[in-house]
């Protein structure tokens, strides 16, 4: 049931994300991809720090801001190629 949860909030968040960067998303499907990747890059990130997420609300602000770092870092990467 955890497994459900994380991608349940790994979708929100590339939403929340790709509203948020409006123009440097990769569309609907893409930013949900990005979204479950970025939770994983979020909750790193976060663990980094020392800060972890306890309840719903804190995991989909972890996760919506590692969906963000992807989102940049991706964009960043395809406007060198």
């Amino acid at each position: 049931m955890n497994f459900v949860w994380f991608l349940l909030i790994g979708l929100a968040a590339g939403f929340l994300a790709g509203a948020i960067l409006k123009g440097r998303g990769f569309g609907f499907v893409g930013n949900l991809i990005v979204g479950v990747l970025g939770a994983l890059a979020g909750g790193f990130l976060f663990g980094l720090l020392g800060l972890a997420s306890t309840s719903l609300l804190g995991s989909l602000i972890s996760a919506t801001v590692g969906a963000i770092v992807v989102l940049l870092l991706v964009s960043f990467i395809n406007k060198k190629t």
